[in-house]
C-alpha cells in the first residue's frame, strides 16, 4: 500500500528516503514501503500489522479511505474493527509458490478474512495478485490463482459482477498505476486490463443512511490537545453537528462535539459513511470506550444483555451446543457471552423455520439462537453483566450484524433479528431526526457539492503478511 500511495503523489520523496533508510538500518530493508503505513514501533521491530492505520487516496473520479488492516491471526480483533467500518475490500494474495497455497489452506487466513469482510456487509472485493515478478510474470500462475479464489468468493457471497482481479508487482511499481516501466513490458505481453487504481476508480459507495438518527460506534478513544477528548469511528446512520451534544452508551453520561474531522480537515458536520476523528467536551474520558456508541440523546440506542439473532454456521469442526462459551464481537467491541438456546434451524433460502429446538449446529446450517452476555471471567462471581448497545438488523444494517467467535476461530455470523427488541433494555424514547437530505459523500461535508466525485471506504488486507518475507 505504501507504493500505491507513493504512486499516486500522497508519499513524498523525503519520507520514502526516510523509510528506506530506517528499514535499512533494523535489518529490515524489504519493509520500506509498509513503513507508511505500519507507523508504531512494535510494528516496525516485528515486521506485521498489528494495528488499523487509515489514509486517504484520490483516483479520477473516487476519494477512498484505506484502512490497511492485520493480516496476522493474532490480530483477527483488530482487522473486524477495521472491515466493520469498510465499504469494500482490497485482498493482496502473494503469487510465489507455496505462499498463497498455505493462505488458501482449509483454517488459512486468505479464506478466514474473505468470508468476516463478507459477513460484515462488504459486497465488493478487488483481489491483487501481487509479486508476479518473483514467478516470472508467468500468466499461468496468475489465472491458476484466479481460478482457485473465484469459486470460493462466490461462495462466500461474492458476486462475480462485483469481484475483480489485478497482477501486480507492488514493490516495483507495475500496474498499480500504470505498465510503462521496463518491468512492466514483460506483463503487458499477456495482460491488457485495467490497472489498480483503474479498479479502485470504478468501485461503487453503498446508499448512505442519513435519515436514520445518529449511529457511531467508536473505534478508538485518545487524549485531544488541551481539553476535551478525541474519539474516531465510522458514522452507521444519521449526521452529526459541531455543537451538537450526544448521549454515551453504555452509560449515562454524554458530551458536546467541538470540532470534527474527516481526511485531515475540519468539516461543520459528517453523515452515515464517513470516518470520523471528533473530539469532545463536557465529558470525562473515562466514561468513553472502545466500542461506545454516540447517539441522539432523544433517540438512544437500545441497550441488551439478552437478544436473538439469525446466524450461518462456519466450515467449523466441532457443532454449537446450548450453553457454549463465545465472544461475540460487534464493531470494535468485544465481549464473553453464551449462547443461551438453540431456537431453531431454518431454512437457508426461504428462512422458515425447518426445526424446532434442535440439540447442535453443524457447519453450513442457519439457525436462530438466543445469546446472553456474561461478566468476563476475571470480573469475580459478583459482577454484573454490561449491556451493549445493538439494533435489530431491520433497524440499522451495521448496528445489527454481529461475528462469534470461540477459541481463537470464527464460528458463525449473524444479524440481529426481530426478537431482540422483546429483550432489550430500551434507554428513552425513539424520534426520527433528519438532517442535510442533499449532497453527502465522503470527504465531501462542506457547503458546496462535487457531483463528479464520490467516496467509497476500502480496506487493506495482505493476506501472506503472517509469512512474508517481503511487504508492501
Amino acid at each position: 500500500m505504501g507504493r500505491l500511495l507513493y504512486e499516486l503523489d500522497h508519499v513524498d520523496e523525503k519520507t520514502r528516503m526516510s523509510n528506506q533508510r530506517e528499514s535499512s538500518k533494523a535489518g529490515k530493508s524489504s519493509f520500506g514501503w509498509a513503513w507508511e503505513m505500519d507507523n508504531t514501533q512494535e510494528e516496525r521491530s516485528r515486521g506485521i500489522t498489528m494495528d488499523i492505520a487509515q489514509k486517504a487516496l484520490a483516483t479520477a473520479h473516487r476519494q477512498v479511505t484505506v484502512l490497511d488492516a492485520p493480516g496476522h491471526r493474532d490480530f483477527i480483533p483488530n482487522m473486524i474493527s477495521g472491515a466493520a467500518q469498510a465499504d469494500c475490500a482490497l485482498l493482496v494474495v502473494d503469487a510465489t509458490t507455496g505462499e498463497f497455497e498455505a493462505g488458501f489452506e482449509r483454517g488459512g487466513q486468505t479464506r478466514e478474512h474473505l468470508v468476516l469482510v463478507r459477513s460484515l456487509g462488504v459486497a465488493q472485493v478487488v483481489v491483487a495478485v501481487n509479486k508476479l515478478d518473483q514467478v516470472g510474470w508467468a500468466r499461468a500462475r496468475y489465472e491458476e490463482i484466479c481460478a482457485l479464489l473465484r469459486p470460493f468468493l462466490v461462495q462466500s457471497g461474492f458476486a462475480p459482477a462485483k469481484t475483480a482481479f489485478v497482477p501486480v508487482g507492488a514493490i516495483l511499481g507495475v500496474n498499480l498505476v500504470d505498465r510503462e516501466s521496463e518491468e512492466g513490458k514483460a506483463l503487458s505481453v499477456w495482460y491488457k486490463g485495467p490497472t489498480l487504481v483503474d479498479l479502485l476508480d470504478k468501485l461503487e459507495p453503498p446508499a448512505r443512511d442519513i435519515n436514520s438518527p445518529l449511529r457511531l460506534p467508536l473505534s478508538n478513544v485518545f487524549k485531544g490537545q488541551g481539553s476535551g477528548v478525541g474519539v474516531t469511528g465510522r458514522i452507521c446512520g444519521g449526521v452529526v453537528q459541531v455543537g451538537e451534544r450526544v448521549r454515551v452508551l453504555p452509560g449515562d453520561e454524554s458530551a458536546i462535539v467541538r470540532t470534527i474531522d474527516v481526511e485531515e480537515n475540519s468539516v461543520p458536520w459528517a453523515a452515515a459513511g464517513a470516518n470520523v476523528t471528533m473530539y469532545l467536551t463536557s465529558i470525562d474520558p473515562i466514561h468513553l470506550n472502545v466500542g461506545s456508541v454516540l447517539c441522539p440523546a432523544n433517540d438512544v440506542v437500545p441497550l441488551a444483555v439478552t437478544f436473538s439473532a439469525r446466524i450461518i454456521v462456519f466450515d467449523i469442526q466441532l457443532p454449537i451446543t446450548a450453553g457454549a462459551s463465545v465472544e461475540i464481537f460487534h464493531h470494535s467491541r468485544d465481549v464473553p457471552a453464551t449462547i443461551s438456546k438453540l431456537v431453531a434451524t431454518l431454512d437457508r433460502a426461504t428462512g422458515v423455520v425447518a426445526k424446532k429446538n434442535p440439540r447442535v449446529l453443524a457447519k453450513g446450517v442457519s439457525a436462530e439462537v438466543e445469546i446472553s452476555l456474561r461478566a468476563g471471567t476475571l470480573s469475580g462471581p459478583t459482577a454484573s453483566t454490561k449491556p451493549m448497545p445493538l439494533e435489530t438488523f431491520a433497524a440499522n444494517k451495521d448496528m445489527g450484524r454481529i461475528l462469534i467467535r470461540r477459541g481463537g476461530e470464527t464460528i458463525s455470523a449473524g444479524e440481529l433479528s426481530d426478537r431482540c427488541a422483546s429483550s432489550c433494555l430500551t434507554v428513552g424514547q425513539a424520534s426520527c431526526l433528519t438532517f442535510f437530505p442533499d449532497c453527502v459523500r465522503l470527504g465531501d461535508f462542506h457547503t458546496r457539492s462535487i457531483p463528479e466525485t464520490k467516496s467509497v471506504t476500502a480496506m487493506f488486507r495482505n493476506a501472506c503478511e503472517p509469512r512474508s518475507l517481503e511487504r508492501v
